[in-house]
């Protein structure tokens, strides 16, 4: 496929976030671009945000519970249940 040129002014920090992220993923910027482009168009962006705040809908409590629980054992001074203070070799 034929690749067009396109002109964009952005933030510095946009451009540069783009760049950083689309070394991370081993893209171009201009790759990094359409795939987001192409993503957003086929409406996969959207999917997934449904499907992140449908599973944290469903799943809230779990997490409330946990953070509860981390936070009352720091202002007591515990460790969290399972932790033994060692590390896995």
């Amino acid at each position: 496929m034929a690749k067009t040129q396109l002109g964009a002014r952005v933030d510095e920090d946009v451009a540069e976030l783009a760049r950083r992220r689309a070394a991370d993923l081993g893209l171009s910027v201009g790759d990094y671009l359409a795939r987001l482009v192409q993503d957003d168009a086929s409406g996969l962006r959207a999917r997934a945000v449904d499907a992140a705040a449908r599973f944290l809908a469903e799943h809230q409590a779990i997490f409330d519970e946990a953070e509860a629980e981390a936070e009352a054992e720091a202002e007591d001074g515990r460790r969290p249940e399972g932790s033994r203070g060692t590390r896995a070799a």
